[in-house]
């Protein structure tokens, strides 16, 4: 078995438009090879994309981050778990997983989000007033990007959006790449007894929104626990802000950038929906699409990974492969390339993904025809890029028009 100790994971991007060296380094010399995690123990890391789809629907693969031997990816980590705690729908197998997700799933179906197109469009149009009536430049990531897709999941949620600033000051704690995971334990446990009490209040009165409604209807199942539907809630308010937000600013940045891929959509808004696929792709903003554990003898790749080893699918290495991927590292709107995976693959493919397509979709549509002028207000080179985060984006954009 032949090791690659001269990388350790996760590793830092060192361009915002290029993947770091080491990803194609590995993808091309050795696609499923051994590396060392920031404790001090070793994992497989994935990095074609047929073999990342392959673990990310293989059973064999467990998503069970609390199980002792899964692979921790931030120093410290393991000794935070607490196995006896309430699985998220993330740190789910089958049998538990599949009515679990399907108790959710309702809530993203095409036609309950095409109900939402109309209030979506208006919080953008909104947000686009409070940048124009702002001062210049102003910063895209406070005017715009946060508050558009903070607010679409409140209220979603029935989350009061009063409360947004707490509860995204601990989803910063959570992701940053220097918070100790006792510090990253501890502002989780804050946004689950936020999101607890919320659910209790709910329970007298169930109102009609998506907590409310899980409410009525695991009640009914015979299957209702606070907890659980506490959790599913925290798992779909930070999720459900902080990489849409990041998506639209990274997205934006890379349309101002380039003016030829921008006039396209302007000249023909049809061509957005694939302009968003392509995004997606291009940015991967979440480096390692997930880690596993493996729980049963399997080949991957031409190699035989057995059960108790863990596993790191690299997203963001799957989707600048040039076997799924004409020129990669080419941005192009047109490719028409669905078969990403930005957002997983699998059954714990993303819940919301479907509602982050039509945010992003709207904001790119309302920005560009409203604010046609839109231009950067600061170099490149120096932007805030989130470097020291696990999902990837801008502290701010400053832009003028």
């Amino acid at each position: 078995m032949t090791t690659t100790g001269k990388h350790e994971f996760p590793l830092a991007r060192t361009c915002p438009f290029v993947p770091p060296p080491a990803y194609e380094e590995i993808r091309e010399r050795e696609p499923v090879s051994r590396v060392r995690l920031p404790d001090g123990g070793w994992a497989w890391v994935i990095s074609r994309h047929e073999d990342v789809r392959t673990v990310l629907n293989d059973r064999r693969f467990s998503a069970d981050r609390q199980h002792p031997d899964f692979p921790a990816l931030v120093k410290g980590e393991a000794a935070t778990r607490r196995p006896d705690e309430e699985r998220m729908l993330i740190a789910m197998d089958a049998p538990e997983h599949g009515p679990a997700r399907k108790a959710v799933l309702g809530e993203f179906t095409v036609r309950r989000l095409a109900a939402l197109r109309p209030r979506i469009q208006e919080i953008v149009d909104e947000r686009i007033d409070a940048l124009l009536a702002g001062p210049r430049p102003g910063d895209l990531v406070e005017s715009l990007s946060l508050p558009v897709p903070s607010l679409v999941i409140c209220e979603m949620l029935g989350v009061p959006y009063a409360d947004h600033e707490f509860f995204q000051e601990q989803t910063v704690k959570v992701f940053k790449q220097s918070t100790s995971p006792e510090e990253a334990w501890a502002a989780m446990a804050v946004l689950q007894g936020y999101l607890a009490d919320l659910v209790a209040e709910k329970e007298r009165n169930p109102p009609d929104d998506l907590l409310g409604r899980q409410i009525v209807k695991l009640r009914a199942d015979g299957t209702y626990r606070r907890k659980a539907l506490a959790g599913m809630g925290l798992l779909l308010l930070v999720a459900g802000h902080e990489t849409t937000a990041n998506m639209i600013s990274l997205s934006t940045l890379a349309f101002l950038r380039a003016p030829d891929q921008l006039a396209m959509i302007k000249a023909d808004p049809g061509k957005t929906l694939d302009a968003v696929e392509e995004m997606l792709r291009y940015f991967t903003i979440i480096d390692v699409a997930t880690a596993r554990l493996c729980v049963g003898d399997i080949e991957v790749g031409g190699r035989l990974i057995r059960a108790g080893e863990g596993v790191l699918a690299l997203g963001y290495s799957a989707n600048r492969d040039p076997r799924a991927f004409e020129n990669p590292d080419e941005l192009d709107i047109e490719r028409g390339a669905r078969h990403h995976v930005a957002f997983g693959f699998g059954p714990h493919q993303c819940l919301g993904q479907n509602l982050a397509r039509m945010e992003l979709r709207i904001v790119f549509d309302t920005l560009f025809r409203r604010v046609p002028t839109l231009e950067l207000a600061m170099d490149v080179d120096e932007l805030p890029f989130k470097d020291d985060a696990h999902i990837y984006g801008l502290y701010r954009l400053p832009v003028t028009w």
